[in-house]
């Protein structure tokens, strides 16, 4: 498996952020559903995103994110941060 942070950057005024934020949510829920996504959540102060996800491939991270809603209206930009989780918390075990 492969794992990676995703950051997500809006790139759209805060009003058409919120105005997609349910579809983006709803989007997310299929990532969580499949077992790709572990946790998410915005930044603070608010510029964009985090999400903690996994897949057999970077590709396949990369690929489920071009339907994300953010990124279908043109409201946000995706940067794709591999990483290797050689220590976690023992109840990530099965995730990892």
């Amino acid at each position: 498996m492969k794992h990676c942070i995703v950051e997500i950057t809006y790139t759209a005024p805060i009003g058409i952020i919120d105005e997609v934020l349910p579809e983006h949510r709803a989007y997310l829920q299929r990532g969580y559903d499949s077992g790709m996504l572990l946790c998410s959540g915005p930044m603070t102060p608010r510029t964009g995103g985090i999400i903690v996800a996994r897949a057999e491939s970077i590709e396949a991270i990369t690929r489920f994110f071009e339907s994300d809603p953010y990124r279908v209206r043109g409201a946000a930009d995706y940067r794709f941060i591999e990483f290797s989780p050689v220590k976690h918390q023992p109840f990530l075990q099965e995730w990892v």
